[in-house]
C-alpha cells in the first residue's frame, strides 16, 4: 500500500521529470532508457524513475555513480593525452637535437671534420718503392713503411677472415651496424661483454683521422659520434671493396710493417695476393691488438687468436670445419724479414739511389707546386737492377772473400806486429799510429764525444777503454768486449770489394755491389770510391793504336813491336823509365795482343811515346771517364784514380760497337696513382769506330786465352769468347778485373780500406787472384740461370768487313809475302 501511494505521488513521466546535472552537462540521462524496439524483444526490468530520501543519500554518499566513473575516466584520458603530447614533443626535440648535433659534427661545428677533398684523398704517408728490372720489390724509403695495394691484389682468405672476425654484417650496413650497437648497449647495461660495435668502416675512420690524446669522457663521446659521421661519408664515397683495401693499407702491424703489403713481406716474405689461410688468419688476428698479438713476442697467444679467427670463418660460412681444424694444427710458420736499410739485398745500391732521388725530388714538383717527398709521397722507382743477377753478384763476392781471399789474408799477416800495413821499417810505427789516429777522428763515436764537449785526452782514454760491442765477421756478427781502438785495427784487416755489371747496348746497370756489408762498411766502392786502376787503364792507350790502324793500317792486334825498355823525357828534363813485372820475351818482337795479354809495361811506354798523354786522356773522355787525369806518361801504367763506375762504363764501349752509353740506374718514376712522372733514356756518344771497338775485343780476348786471365779457362772452365783485363796497382793495394761478354760487361775491384794495407806478394795481391775469381763465380751463376737468357755466344762481327787481319798466323804470312823478292823480277 505504501509503495502504491508513493507511485501515485510520483508518477513516472518523461516529460515531467526533472533534468539531472549530468544531463544538463550534455551527456544524456544518467538512467539508461531502453529503446522501444528493445521493449518488444525482452521484458522491461523494474528501474526506479527517481531517487529520493535515504536511498539518494546512500547513493551519493556511498558508491560512485556510473556518471562519476565516466567523468573520472575522461579526466585520466585527458591527462594521458597531455603526457603523450609532451612525450612526443620531447622526443621530437631530442631527435631534432641529435640531428642538429650530427649536422653540426658533419659541418665541423664541434671540432675537426675532414673535408670532401680529404675524404676523397685521405692523407696517408706512403713509402716510395724501389722495383727491380724483373719487377721485384728491392726496398722502400719511408717515414711509415706503408705501400698501397688494390683490393684485387689481396688474398680472398684475408678478406673473408677480416669480415668474419671484425664485421660480419659489413656488406649489409652503411657504416654503422645498429644491431651491433644494440648488443653493445645491452652488454653495458647487463654488465656482460658482448663484443665491440665498431664496423670496419668506423675503424677505418679512426685510423684515417686518429683521435687526440688526453681527451675527456665527453670529448671521447663526441669523437665517437664524429667517427660515425665519417664512416657514413666513407660509405657514400667508396665501395665496400675500396673500404677494405683502405683499411688494410692503413693498419699498422708493428715491426715497421705498416699496411698489408709490408706486413705480408715482413712476417711471411710474400705478397698480399699469395697469403694462405694460415697467414691470413694470423694477420687478421693481430688487428684486434697488434701489441698483444705480436707473433714475435707472444707466439702462443697469437696462435690462439689465429684459431679464433678460423672459428669465426667457419661460423659465417667462409671456411669448412674440416679445413679450419687442419689449419689449427699448423704452427704460425713465420718467415720474418727485419726492416732495416742495413740488411737485405742491394743495400749499397739503395743508399746510392737515395741520394740520387733526393736531388730529383728537389727539382720536380707535384700538381700543388710543392716538391716531391721521397719518404711520404709513395713514388714507384723502377730501376735497371735485376734481382737475380744482384743476388748472384753478392753471393760471388761473399764466396770468394769469405772462403778464400780473407782467410788467406789473415794467414798471410799472422804474427806480424804492424799488420796489415806495409811501410819502411824505420817509419812503420809512426805511420801506423797516424793511420789509427786519423781513423779515430773519422769515427762516429769520436764525433759524438767531440760534439758533447769532451777534450781530446778524455776521448783518447775512452777509445782505449774496453766496452761491449758487436763486430763483423764472415761467419756472422760477433758480440765481444774490446777497446774502440782495437776495433778500428780489427776492421782494417778486412778486404773489401766493389762490383758493377752493365747491359752493353742499353747501359742499364744490372748488378751493383758497393761493399761486403753495408751495416759495418758504409763506403761505396762503385760510385763513391776512386782507386788507382793499374793495368785496366791500358785499353785506353791500345784503343788509339787500333783506331790509328783502321786509318793507316799501321797497327792491328797482330802488329809486332819491340819489347825493350823505353824512356820518355819529361818537361823538367828528367826521364820516365818504367819497369816490366816479368822478364818474359824481353828484347824480342811481340804482338800487341800478347803485350796486352801479359800487361807488358815497356810496350805501353812504346805506345805512349808514339801517341801522347793528352791523346790518351781525350780517348778516355770519349769513353765516359770524367775524373781528373794528369797528362803524364805514367798514366800508361794506370796511375789515375778512377771509380769502378767510370771504368765499367768505359770498357763497355768495346762491347757496344764503339758507342759509349752512360750507365744508368732508373728507367722511370711513377707517382702513387701509377702516373709516369719521368722516363729515362741512355745518354750515348760515338767514342770510336766499330772496327776499332771490335779489334779491342780481340786484343782483350788474348788476356783470357793466354795472358793474366787464363785461369778463367783452366780453373773455372770458361770456353766461350771473353774479353778481359786484369789490373794490379803498385804494392798490390788494388786488384781489378774487367770482364766483357756480348751480353754483359762487369768490373770488379778488391782491396783494403787503406792503401798501405795489402798483400806483400804479387802472387796473392794481383788482380787475377783478388778480383777475377769473383767475376768467374758471378758469371757461372748467370749462365746457369736460363731465365736470364744470357748465352755464351761469340762477339758479333762488325757490319763492315775489317780492313786489318786479326788472325795472327795469316797476318805473319802476309808480312813475309810483302818482303819476299821474286828473282824473275830482275
Amino acid at each position: 500500500m505504501e509503495d502504491k501511494n508513493r507511485k501515485q505521488e510520483n508518477p513516472a513521466s518523461d516529460n515531467n521529470r526533472e533534468e539531472s546535472h549530468f544531463e544538463a552537462a550534455g551527456y544524456g540521462s544518467h538512467i539508461d532508457e531502453p529503446h522501444e524496439s528493445d521493449d518488444a524483444a525482452k521484458p522491461r526490468q523494474h528501474e526506479p524513475d527517481a531517487i529520493h530520501g535515504e536511498q539518494a543519500e546512500d547513493i551519493l554518499g556511498g558508491e560512485p555513480s556510473a556518471a562519476d566513473i565516466l567523468e573520472e575516466d575522461l579526466k585520466k584520458r585527458r591527462t594521458q593525452r597531455k603526457y603523450i603530447r609532451w612525450f612526443w614533443a620531447l622526443l621530437i626535440l631530442i631527435a631534432l637535437g641529435i640531428g642538429m648535433m650530427f649536422f653540426g659534427i658533419s659541418m665541423g661545428w664541434f671540432g675537426f671534420m675532414p673535408s670532401f677533398e680529404e675524404l676523397e684523398n685521405p692523407k696517408t704517408f706512403l713509402a716510395s718503392e724501389i722495383y727491380s728490372h724483373d719487377e721485384k720489390l728491392l726496398g722502400t724509403y719511408y717515414v711509415e713503411n706503408r705501400s698501397k695495394v688494390n683490393f684485387n691484389d689481396i688474398s680472398p682468405y684475408l678478406i673473408n677472415a677480416l669480415v668474419a672476425t671484425e664485421d660480419a654484417r659489413f656488406y649489409k650496413h652503411s657504416g654503422i651496424d645498429i644491431k651491433a650497437l644494440g648488443r653493445v648497449m645491452f652488454g653495458a647495461l647487463s654488465g656482460q661483454d658482448k663484443g665491440g660495435g665498431s664496423t670496419i668502416t668506423q675503424q677505418l675512420a679512426k685510423n684515417l683521422f686518429p683521435r687526440e690524446y688526453n681527451q675527456s669522457k665527453l670529448q671521447l663521446v663526441f669523437r665517437k659520434f664524429k667517427e660515425w659521421v665519417i664512416a657514413v661519408k666513407l660509405e657514400k664515397r667508396y665501395s665496400k671493396q675500396e673500404i677494405i683495401a683502405m683499411y688494410l693499407n692503413k693498419f699498422d702491424f708493428l715491426n715497421l710493417a705498416v699496411g698489408i703489403k709490408s706486413a705480408s713481406r715482413v712476417y711471411f716474405s710474400t705478397t698480399p695476393r699469395d697469403l694462405n689461410i694460415n697467414q691470413s688468419a694470423t694477420l687478421v688476428g693481430m688487428v684486434k691488438n697488434p701489441s698483444l698479438y705480436n707473433p714475435l713476442r707472444r707466439p702462443e697467444l697469437t696462435l690462439k687468436r689465429r684459431n679464433v679467427v678460423l672459428s669465426q670463418m667457419v661460423k659465417y660460412g667462409y671456411l669448412s670445419p674440416e679445413i679450419a681444424d687442419s689449419v689449427k694444427q699448423l704452427p704460425l710458420e713465420l718467415k720474418f724479414q727485419k726492416v732495416d736499410h742495413n740488411l737485405g739485398t742491394a743495400t749499397y745500391f739503395k743508399e746510392f739511389l737515395r741520394g740520387q732521388m733526393a736531388v730529383w725530388c728537389k727539382n720536380h714538383y707535384k700538381p700543388d707546386g710543392t716538391p716531391y717527398d721521397l719518404y711520404r709521397d709513395g713514388l714507384r722507382i723502377f730501376t735497371t737492377i735485376d734481382s737475380r743477377m744482384q743476388k748472384y753478384a753478392e753471393e760471388a763476392v761473399k764466396e770468394h772473400l769469405a772462403e778464400d781471399l780473407q782467410p788467406a789474408f789473415f794467414a798471410h799477416w799472422k804474427g806480424y806486429k804492424y799488420a796489415p800495413f806495409v811501410f819502411n821499417p824505420d817509419t812503420i810505427k809512426e805511420q801506423v799510429e797516424n793511420i789509427m789516429k786519423r781513423a779515430m777522428h773519422r769515427s762516429e763515436r769520436y764525433r759524438k764525444l767531440k760534439k758533447a764537449g769532451m777534450d781530446e785526452d778524455s776521448i783518447v782514454k775512452i777509445f782505449n777503454t774496453p766496452v761491449a760491442m758487436t763486430v763483423f765477421s764472415w761467419s756472422g756478427d760477433i758480440d765481444t768486449v774490446m777497446t774502440p781502438m782495437d776495433s778500428i785495427r780489427y776492421f782494417k784487416f778486412f778486404l773489401n770489394a766493389g762490383l758493377m755489371s752493365v747491359d752493353p747496348p742499353t747501359g742499364q746497370v744490372r748488378a751493383y755491389v758497393g761493399g761486403i756489408d753495408y751495416k759495418y762498411f758504409k763506403y761505396d766502392h762503385v760510385t763513391q770510391a776512386k782507386r788507382q786502376v793499374g793495368s785496366t787503364f791500358k785499353p785506353f792507350l791500345y784503343t788509339l793504336a787500333m783506331q790509328e790502324g783502321a786509318a793507316t793500317g799501321e797497327f792491328s792486334p797482330c802488329t809486332k813491336v819491340p819489347n825493350v825498355q823505353v824512356s820518355i823525357e819529361l818537361p823538367d828534363g828528367t826521364y820516365w823509365t818504367p819497369k816490366n813485372s816479368s822478364r818474359e820475351k824481353q828484347g824480342e818482337m811481340v804482338t800487341l795482343k800478347w803485350a796486352l795479354a801479359h800487361s807488358v809495361n815497356w810496350v805501353s811506354a812504346y805506345l805512349m811515346k808514339r801517341f801522347s798523354p793528352m791523346a790518351v786522356i781525350q780517348m778516355a773522355r770519349k769513353m765516359g771517364v770524367t775524373s781528373d787525369i794528369p797528362p803524364v806518361p805514367a798514366i800508361a801504367l794506370g796511375t789515375p784514380d778512377l771509380s769502378l763506375y767510370e771504368m765499367v762504363g768505359a770498357v763497355n764501349t768495346f762491347a757496344n760497337r764503339g758507342i759509349f752509353v752512360k750507365p744508368y740506374f732508373v728507367t722511370r718514376i711513377e707517382d702513387k696513382f701509377g702516373n709516369v712522372i719521368e722516363s729515362f733514356e741512355p745518354q750515348t756518344n760515338e767514342a770510336m769506330d766499330e772496327q776499332s771497338a771490335y779489334l779491342m775485343l780481340k786484343l782483350m780476348q788474348g788476356v783470357v786465352e793466354t795472358g793474366t786471365g787464363i785461369r778463367l779457362k783452366y780453373k773455372y772452365g770458361f770456353r766461350n769468347e771473353i774479353a778481359g783485363k786484369t789490373g794490379t796497382t803498385q804494392n798490390q793495394s788494388d786488384g781489378w778485373f774487367m770482364g766483357i761478354t756480348p751480353q754483359l760487361t762487369t768490373g770488379i775491384w778488391v782491396g783494403c780500406e787503406d792503401r798501405s794495407a795489402h798483400f806483400r806478394s804479387i802472387s796473392l795481391g794481383q788482380g787475377a787472384n783478388m778480383a777475377l775469381p769473383i767475376w768467374a763465380l758471378y758469371m757461372q751463376r748467370v749462365y746457369a740461370d736460363t731465365s736470364l737468357h744470357i748465352t755464351k755466344a761469340p762477339f758479333p762481327m762488325p757490319s763492315k768487313p775489317l780492313t786489318v787481319e786479326i788472325d795472327c798466323e795469316k797476318y805473319e804470312q802476309q808480312q813475309q809475302n810483302d818482303f819476299f823478292v821474286d828473282p824473275d823480277d830482275f
